[in-house]
């Protein structure tokens, strides 16, 4: 991987040294109009309604999939998204390949994922002497525009359209937890926009609990105490795992306060390990968790029932050779400009002009 990534960088070191350094004179979309090979591209955008944004002042960096890349996807595909219909969904997904900042070929090496304008973070990967994007590798690099860089890729990258119980559903092994939420009355609040972030313990965590629990907890009677313990898995706002354990602590929808931390035997929420982070959905993010946290009051309780020692997982991706290594970096360096819509997403600060 190192070797790898050292080619790449020493690979890009030269394109740029081999390329005319001419200043930047257009923007992005003029950018792309002139180059002739993103057609499909400057369509979409114009569907969708984002040209006077991508024209703006940025910096924006743009993965632009050529028209090839907009062809390799199922027929009819893109004469569905470019409907009026369809204008949210096509927005989705072109805000999925712009990042809020101007970032080169070399520092794109150095990420594991890259947070979107549209909220979720792609997977950056560098492999085979190349990098990818998603499932898209990069072809062309550090195309310099007045408001930003242009990086070209060779596939359509696409956002998770799913909601969080369908990402879970589509999963297999949160059958409890869903069950779970479908009693309490949660579903379709852990459908709604958000974004959340819910740790999810799989079906193997409820099976830990005394046995008998979760029959007593699916009861009509017990409704609320469901619905708390429930609550008290998730989180406002889209966090992932690098920024989680930063915080340290996060304050839950049932008004308690979580733990996050990592030691020798891996990373943490509470007392329950991590198994598996940053799973994408459309309105927030899933953390894979291996026990069912209680709040104070119902985990009291419960400390006064024997219960079955807890099985022991494999340590998180983003723990290595007693160090605890971030699973996603934000990019660095982000200097967006003012504007009148501000949020944080993924951690670092997100800039969006009218979206």
């Amino acid at each position: 991987m190192r070797l790898a990534k050292n080619w790449l960088v020493s690979a890009v070191a030269v394109m740029a040294l081999a390329a005319p350094a001419f200043a930047a004179e257009k923007d992005i979309v003029d950018t792309a109009v002139g180059a002739g090979s993103f057609n499909t591209l400057v369509a979409a955008v114009k569907a969708a309604g984002l040209v006077d944004t991508l024209k703006g002042k940025g910096p924006f960096t743009v993965f632009a999939p050529t028209d090839e890349a907009f062809a390799k996807l199922p027929k009819g595909t893109v004469e569905t998204l470019l409907k009026p219909e369809n204008k949210q969904k096509l927005i989705d997904i072109l805000k999925y390949h712009v990042v809020p900042a101007n970032v080169k070929a070399a520092d794109v090496v150095k990420l594991t994922s890259a947070p979107t304008v549209n909220g979720q973070r792609a997977t950056v990967k560098v492999a085979d002497g190349g990098v990818k994007v998603d499932n898209a590798n990069v072809v062309k690099t550090d195309i310099a525009c007045t408001n930003g860089t242009i990086h070209v890729i060779d596939a359509v990258i696409l956002p998770s359209a799913d909601t969080i119980p369908t990402v879970a559903d589509k999963a297999g092994a949160f059958k409890t937890l869903l069950a779970a939420a479908k009693a309490a009355g949660l579903v379709e609040a852990l459908s709604a926009p958000g974004p959340i972030t819910v740790f999810a313990p799989t079906d193997e965590a409820f099976a830990k609990l005394p046995a008998g629990t979760v029959e007593s907890l699916l009861k009509p009677e017990n409704k609320q105490k469901l619905a708390d313990i429930l609550k008290y898995h998730v989180v406002p706002g889209r966090i992932y795992s690098d920024d989680a354990l930063k915080a340290k602590e996060a304050k839950t929808l049932q008004g308690g306060t979580i733990k996050i931390g990592a030691n020798d035997k891996g990373a943490f929420i509470n007392d329950a390990k991590l198994l598996k982070t940053d799973i994408n959905a459309s309105n927030g993010v899933i953390h894979v968790i291996d026990s069912v946290i209680l709040p104070p009051a119902a985990a009291k309780k419960a400390a006064a029932v024997p219960m079955a020692a807890p099985a022991v997982a494999a340590a998180p991706a983003y723990y290595q050779n007693g160090q605890v290594v971030a699973y996603a970096q934000p990019v660095r360096n982000y200097q967006p400009a003012a504007s009148s819509c501000q949020s944080r997403q993924g951690g670092v600060r997100m800039v969006r002009r009218g979206w």
